[in-house]
This record gives C-alpha cells, structure tokens and sequence, in this order.
C-alpha cells in the first residue's frame, strides 16, 4: 500500500553537497514522522534526522550544522540537505516513514530502499 522512494544519492567530494529526497507513494491518510538514517559497511543503522508532520525537527550529533531534514507534505516528500560533506557520512541513506494507513488506522513504519552516498576524500 505504501511505498518510500529515496533519490539524489550520489558521489561527491569532500566539503561538497548533496539532497536527498524520499517521496511516498501509495494508498493512506497521513505520513507523521518521517526521518532520514544511515548505514555503512560494518555499522549499525543510525538516526540522521527526523522530521514531524507540523515542521519539528530532531539531529543526530554527526549531521548537527551541517544537515537539514524538510518536508514538503503536499507531495509526501521528505528532503535531506547535506552541506560540508565528510568522508565519515559515506553510507547508504534510508528514509523512514511512519504512515497512518486510514483515518481510524493504526500506523506502522515504512522503509525505503535506500541511496548510496559517497564521499571521496
């Protein structure tokens, strides 16, 4: 019924910039939280960023200053504006998303499938 489509991954160099953007596709009545996370090779996955519906925005320490989350509700997106890129933000970035199926319906959390990113040093 849902489905998280990431785009705008891609190699880059050091101190250079990259947005992502995951649009959900589907059949429900809202997107809550949606956030962006990570994972590279031989690590956990981890929490980036995660934006509310109404606009409220939550970093992890590694993305601080240098990383915006965004929502465009309209077209069910969410954005990831990465600045001053490091070779340590190498990985592949999922978004997240925790969708309302109904308008009496419980949500559950959605995965997409994930763009690479990499950053050359």
């Amino acid at each position: 019924q849902v489905q998280l489509v990431e785009s705008g991954g891609g190699l880059v160099q050091s101190g250079g910039s990259l947005r992502l953007s995951c649009a959900a596709s589907g059949s429900f009545f809202s997107i809550n939280h949606m956030g962006w996370y990570r994972q590279a090779p031989g690590n956990e996955r981890e929490l980036v960023a995660t934006c509310s519906k109404g606009g409220s925005t939550d970093y992890a320490d590694s993305g601080k200053g240098r990383f915006t989350i965004s929502r465009d509700n309209a077209k069910n997106t969410v954005y990831l504006q990465m600045n001053s890129l490091k070779p340590d933000d190498t990985a592949v970035y999922y978004c997240n998303g925790e969708v309302q199926i109904g308008i009496y319906g419980n949500t559950r959390r959605y995965w997409g499938q994930g763009t690479q990113v990499t950053v050359s040093s």
